[in-house]
């Protein structure tokens, strides 16, 4: 997350010059997320509570959003051809969300959108391994080499790199769970695509330790409590 000086954001905000906000700080005017703010060199970010004379001069609350995307929805903020994610979310400051980490077109499932960059890189880098798992199903059957094909990885030419291990459960002739820790341009397609064996509908249930909520209706979306939010990389 970007983070700033206290004095920088003060005297771009109060138009004060340096000295005078020095003084505004020894007199004990300034809070920072309830504390006397005392250095003019305090790193801040936009989630930091800021009150000068105990007026609010910022205050951004961080959001977490959990939406269960519907088959033939876009992973965008804006799009002229398709109805997008944000479209369906009815949050007063969804125009500040980010999603994390997309879906195609015709996946539908568990996607998040936030405004915490810092939460969002966390659970998206690749160093984190934070799994999502798949609900696949398939044109034609399925045998057990696709197991062992998912776990050694898949190389791609096009990218010029080897996936990781993914986990590959058989539920019945023509449907799978897949785990990944990564997410390559279409990926899972893709892997199938070693069989010829064409994905026909994929669906995404997790996310790390957070499951789609089973009650969560195709198209609704809520907001993650402060545990799920804190609890998601958890391994």
């Amino acid at each position: 997350m970007q983070k700033s000086r206290l004095d920088k954001f003060l005297i771009s905000h109060l138009s004060l010059s340096k000295r005078e906000v020095r003084l505004m700080l020894a007199q004990k005017r300034v809070h920072v997320d309830g504390q006397f703010a005392l250095d003019i060199a305090a790193q801040i970010n936009k989630f930091s509570l800021i009150e000068i004379d105990g007026n609010t001069l910022q205050k951004n609350d961080s959001i977490y959003i959990m939406l269960n995307k519907p088959i033939g929805v876009i992973s965008a903020t804006k799009d002229k051809s398709h109805k997008t994610v944000i479209d369906l979310i009815s949050h007063p400051q969804k125009a500040m969300l980010h999603i994390v980490g997309r879906l195609d077109l015709n996946t539908s499932g568990l996607i998040l959108l936030t405004n915490d960059s810092q939460w969002s890189e966390k659970l998206t880098q690749p160093k984190s391994k934070v799994a999502k798992v798949y609900h696949v199903t398939v044109q034609n059957k399925l045998t057990t080499d696709y197991i062992y094909a998912f776990e050694q990885g898949m190389y791609f030419d096009y990218e010029d790199i080897t996936t990781k291990p993914a986990k590959l459960i058989i539920l019945s002739d023509y449907t799978a769970q897949v785990s990944l820790t990564e997410g390559r341009y279409h990926q899972i397609k893709r892997m199938f695509g070693r069989f010829q064996n064409p994905v026909t509908k994929l669906h995404r249930s997790k996310v790390g330790n957070l499951s789609l909520d089973p009650i969560l209706t195709v198209g609704d979306s809520r907001s993650l409590s402060s545990e799920e939010v804190a609890n998601i990389a958890l391994s």
